[in-house]
């Protein structure tokens, strides 16, 4: 299939610049970028994108699919349905599925099915400890072998500091990352939302950032003793900052996501929704502080991507008193709406920096070298995206089959028009295209 985007703001995350370009893809792969206009050419389809932005396409570092065992609150159809919509042409479906994905069988699952049923690329993340029980190594180097880009627990921390340091050492071998929730559970206290003035207010029990940011510190101290590369996850407190600017000061192999929901809310959310579940996260919302430190972080360059943490559930995980209810949100088609509204109008980032963080970063975070950057050769995954569409949030519209968010009715700025997978059209004009 021969393919040409005519027109469009062309952001390049490498030079940090954007130019007015047309780019010229064939049999999956960017052929070349060409000052416009570019000679007709009447085998190829054209995409006419004049007054958007063309982007590497999207991935995201984070992403719940919920296949196998959790069918009801997403599948890699539903998801990767989701992710088209929002921009994203790569996800790396993380482990705590049921079975959790700690062996080669669990890998080639999620690969075989991606295959059959997804829209974008899947990378799967295998466990970190068999059964994400935080007791045992699983057998990393063997989920290495089959596919597993990095190891994670995600949605449990790794307790155990020997283990911890171990995982480091042996996921060094096979060049992969440790995606590291950071939360010290002896601290959290059965939390449900962030420990300060809301929390007192509201008589919800809080989470304190000293959890997040203990074991941020602990496992600093790790990476730089092991030299394995960890990779602190969806970090939410003005504190975990400063240790992540001490650790790349020092050079140590640690990098750092932020998520599009921590950028956009505080914990006064709780108040204001009144105690809406879909604003119970984890982490939970901080405080205004927290939330300028963040911006400020993404702005300067601290940062190394934005990745969403999309973690759908079923209507009945929410729908419950705000104690009971699971933790997550869904992110997957608000993330571009979130970082163009709050990051790109305000002045804190340009595309180029957009692509930088949600294109390139994780790219270089999983060794994608044909992905993450617009170049000759490159793999034709591109997002374009109306930097001035104004649009509201409808969950009742969502491909995802989670509706846990707290964005419901809010008005952003910055929409998808189209997804190109391997030189295919998955999105176009806003709608998933009939494959």
């Amino acid at each position: 299939m021969k393919l040409i985007i005519k027109g469009g703001l062309v952001a390049d995350p490498v030079t940090g610049k954007t130019e007015l370009l047309d780019v010229v893809v064939e049999d999956g792969r960017v052929v070349r970028l060409d000052k416009p206009p570019t000679g007709a050419d009447r085998t190829a389809m054209v995409i006419d994108a004049t007054g958007q932005v063309v982007l590497p396409g999207l991935i995201d570092a984070h992403t719940h699919l919920r296949e196998p065992g959790q069918e009801h609150k997403e599948d890699i159809a539903s998801g990767t349905a989701a992710a088209a919509l929002g921009g994203f042409t790569t996800v790396a479906a993380m482990a705590n599925t049921d079975p959790v994905i700690d062996s080669r069988t669990e890998v080639e699952f999620v690969l075989k099915r991606a295959a059959e049923t997804g829209l974008v690329n899947v990378l799967p993340v295998g466990a970190v400890t068999k059964g994400q029980k935080g007791e045992e190594l699983a057998e990393l180097g063997d989920m290495a072998e089959a596919g597993a880009v990095a190891f994670s627990d995600d949605g449990q921390a790794i307790a155990n500091a020997e283990l911890m340091r171990c995982a480091l050492e042996y996921a060094k071998m096979f060049g992969r990352p440790i995606i590291d929730h950071c939360q010290d559970e002896s601290l959290t206290n059965e939390g449900v939302m962030h420990q300060g003035y809301w929390s007192t207010i509201l008589g919800l029990r809080g989470i304190p950032a000293a959890a997040e940011e203990v074991q941020v510190a602990r496992d600093i101290i790790l990476a730089g003793r092991t030299g394995g590369r960890l990779h602190l996850t969806h970090l939410s407190s003005a504190g975990s900052l400063d240790l992540l600017r001490w650790a790349k000061e020092r050079g140590l192999p640690v990098t750092a996501d932020v998520t599009p929901h921590h950028l956009s809310l505080t914990d006064e959310v709780v108040r204001r929704l009144d105690y809406d579940t879909g604003t119970k996260v984890n982490p939970p919302f901080r405080s205004q502080r927290d939330l300028e430190a963040l911006r400020q972080a993404v702005g300067e360059g601290l940062i190394d991507l934005i990745a969403t943490d999309h973690a759908p559930h079923h209507f009945d995980d929410k729908d419950v008193e705000y104690n009971y209810a699971s933790f997550g949100i869904v992110g997957l088609e608000t993330a571009v709406g979130l970082v163009v509204t709050n990051l790109v109008e305000p002045g804190i980032l340009d595309w180029a920096g957009v692509a930088r963080l949600m294109s390139l970063g994780p790219a270089r975070l999983f060794g994608l070298k044909a992905k993450g950057r617009l170049e000759a050769g490159g793999d034709a995954d591109l997002t374009i995206i109306d930097p001035k569409a104004e649009w509201t949030v409808d969950p009742a519209g969502f491909a995802s089959k989670g509706r846990n968010t707290p964005f419901g009715g809010m008005v952003l700025r910055g929409r998808v028009t189209a997804t190109i997978v391997r030189g295919r059209p998955v999105v176009l004009d806003g709608k998933l295209v009939e494959q």
